[in-house]
């Protein structure tokens, strides 16, 4: 299974830059003050060497290297490599800061090419043997229990919702003091999944680690990489962190989160078809009695129409 861990050899298929961004809380101060360099001019940090570094941002060489191995790289060369390589593909985006008062047609533009970025960022992220993985365990799990609270609720929710859909045993409480105690009867053969953007929500980290200590298999959908969370998973989604915030918390970064769901929800589908296509034909059945009729002035227009 992957871990949340990152030490090792860096998959080449997981894009750096996401991957740096989504660690940064996790960092302590010297690692992050490397990091933030990186993502503030990477290609002025690629043009630098290894000790004008070190004494531009008042950090050790030792801290630099340490901060490759950190990120699966064997180096300081390895790290200026990788840089490169992202540096000289196609610019999709330009990220371009919006004016001082945007007008409502750039703020449009904006809102839309900021989700656009982030899902592509998610998609980078993470890889195919990850959902692979998480596919297989929950198609053969006794038991799929969610964990979340506060802004991240909805999104765990709506996962559980469309898992019943499909006939899949998912449960979730609402209240944070239930939620710890399904985790303490979770039994192995059973899977836990929790929802966080920062992953370091203490009630949603507590769940997954009694979860894991229970046996279940843990899965997290976080936006930070190295988060608490992500080190209890057993198998971490990563959405990828937005720096833009609207209001509380970044809307990007709960748009990737149902992105990554809803992939899951499309592997199980095609795993299962026939046994999905049966619980949606089976409960559209009784769904569909409880939808208002249409309008009557709207039935007759429609009538007029046919004839």
């Amino acid at each position: 299974m992957q871990s949340g861990s990152w030490q090792g050899t860096r998959n080449p298929k997981v894009a750096l830059m996401p991957l740096i961004q989504g660690m940064l809380p996790s960092l302590k101060r010297a690692q992050r003050r490397i990091a933030e360099a990186v993502l503030d001019d990477p290609e002025q940090f690629v043009s630098h060497s290894i000790s004008e570094l070190a004494a531009d941002y008042g950090v050790s060489a030792g801290s630099i290297v340490i901060f490759c191995k950190s990120l699966g790289l064997r180096g300081f060369p390895a790290l200026k490599i990788a840089i490169a390589r992202e540096l000289s593909e196609p610019v999709l985006l330009s990220g371009e800061s919006t004016p001082q008062h945007p007008g409502f047609p750039t703020i449009l533009e904006e809102v839309f090419e900021r989700h656009v970025e982030s899902l592509r960022q998610t998609f980078k992220l993470n890889t195919t043997d990850s959902f692979e993985t998480a596919v297989k365990f929950l198609l053969k799990a006794k038991r799929i229990v969610l964990f979340s609270i506060g802004l991240s609720y909805p999104i765990a929710y709506s996962l559980y919702g469309r898992l019943r859909f499909i006939g899949l045993p998912a449960f979730i409480e609402f209240d944070a003091h239930l939620q710890l105690a399904s985790a303490a009867e979770i039994k192995r053969g059973d899977v836990a999944i929790a929802v966080s953007v920062a992953g370091s929500t203490r009630e949603t980290v507590e769940c997954l680690r009694l979860a894991k200590d229970r046996g279940a298999t843990t899965i997290c959908i976080t936006n930070s990489i190295g988060s608490p969370l992500g080190q209890a998973a057993d198998i971490p989604l990563y959405a990828a962190p937005s720096a833009v915030k609207y209001f509380q918390a970044p809307l990007a970064s709960r748009v990737s989160q149902l992105v990554l769901a809803d992939v899951l929800l499309v592997l199980i589908g095609q795993r299962r078809r026939r046994q999905v296509l049966a619980h949606i034909r089976g409960a559209e059945e009784y769904l569909l009695k409880h939808r208002l009729p249409l309008p009557l002035a709207r039935n007759a227009s429609s009538k007029k129409t046919r004839s």
